[in-house]
């Protein structure tokens, strides 16, 4: 497998949003025309083709919209699930919820993004809300 890393020269909104997660920070894009919210960055709206796009802080708040289970045996890591979650802002992303078992994770589950960096690269991940055993 190979790992690009990104120049400390790197430039464009997705070098700015690699080093944003990789200091902990999970940030959307929202144009300022048609005040939509994007995610994953881009240099231009999807929605209205303005190049007026700003990064913002959004709540982190999200639900579940699907979500499945990626079996694997006990010595690979464990069964983990991969879900679409469609954040309070609009967009839809894929991660995965960490906080519970990953049978347990279902549809309309309500989630909070955090941020975990492993050697410098964050990642996006959830935390559920309801139903998690204490």
């Amino acid at each position: 497998m190979t790992t690009h890393t990104l120049s400390p020269a790197a430039s464009g909104v997705l070098a700015q949003h690699q080093a944003q997660l990789g200091q902990g920070l999970f940030q959307i894009q929202k144009c300022q025309a048609c005040h939509q919210h994007i995610y994953f960055p881009r240099e231009l709206c999807p929605h209205c083709g303005s190049c007026d796009v700003a990064f913002v802080t959004p709540s982190g708040l999200g639900t579940v919209y699907a979500v499945t289970t990626v079996r694997r045996k006990a010595a690979d890591g464990g069964d983990y699930n991969v879900s679409l979650i469609d954040l309070d802002e609009g967009p839809r992303l894929m991660s995965r919820v960490t906080n519970c078992p990953p049978e347990t994770v279902h549809i309309d589950q309500r989630v909070q993004a955090h941020v975990v960096v492993t050697d410098g690269q964050g990642v996006v991940l959830f935390n559920a809300l309801d139903g998690v055993a204490p």
